[in-house]
């Protein structure tokens, strides 16, 4: 599904990725942890095209090291950010329609995602709004779109213990599907969901394995 071979980054004369290779297979939900500048962002920004990295990036067997990020997201591969971005004078429902469908739909997923469709559909995606509700609003715009390839930073960064089992029961959703899901985390309740846990460090894959075999080894 998604593959990766010797893909390195640096950044600032730093190599801060170090030759990762890795793939990773269709429908299945991985999770990539380790210690804060282990890489685990950097890896997922390389994968969406945020970050220009060498080394070769492929999808479906198709070749997109060099594909921008919208040729990647036409694709079928969507982000979500640690630090959500807010857009000045963009409503909820304009960020929604990016993904043509009915409206019925867009207010599912809002409901899906912990908010209220009567309350957010057409309020602004700005300053006004919680660390919490943007990180809601974010998930809601990838739930939106029919991607095969899910990428999280962090998810679970500020919200509170209500949204999180909202949180939890989507990418249970998404477990359940033909999707393949990349969560940036080091919260347990998130990789006992996974299928497949990645280990990093020092901007290294340090070990990787099913959960039963690696949360033993974790100090979470």
């Amino acid at each position: 599904m998604l593959k990766i071979e010797n893909l390195k980054y640096i950044a600032n004369d730093e190599e801060i990725l170090k030759g990762i290779d890795f793939e990773f297979k269709k429908g299945k939900f991985y999770v990539i942890t380790g210690h804060n500048g282990a890489g685990k962002s950097s890896l997922a920004k390389c994968l969406m095209g945020l970050y220009k990295c060498s080394g070769k990036v492929y999808l479906n067997d198709i070749d997109i090291t060099d594909k921008s990020v919208d040729e990647r997201a036409k694709l079928g591969m969507g982000f979500a950010f640690q630090q959500p971005v807010t857009f000045k004078g963009v409503r909820v429902i304009d960020l929604l329609k990016i993904s043509d469908k009915p409206l019925k739909t867009y207010e599912d997923i809002l409901l899906k995602v912990g908010l209220q469709p009567q309350e957010y559909l057409f309020r602004e995606i700005n300053n006004t709004l919680s660390g919490g509700e943007l990180k809601r609003l974010e998930l809601a715009s990838v739930l939106s779109r029919d991607i095969k390839v899910g990428i999280f930073d962090e998810p679970e960064a500020g919200i509170d213990l209500w949204s999180f089992n909202n949180l939890s029961n989507v990418f249970t959703e998404f477990k359940n599907s033909e999707r393949t899901t990349i969560v940036i985390s080091h919260q347990e309740r998130v990789m006992a969901l996974a299928d497949e846990i990645i280990v990093m460090k020092e901007g290294k894959i340090l070990t990787s394995g099913a959960k039963e075999e690696i949360l033993p080894l974790l100090n979470v």
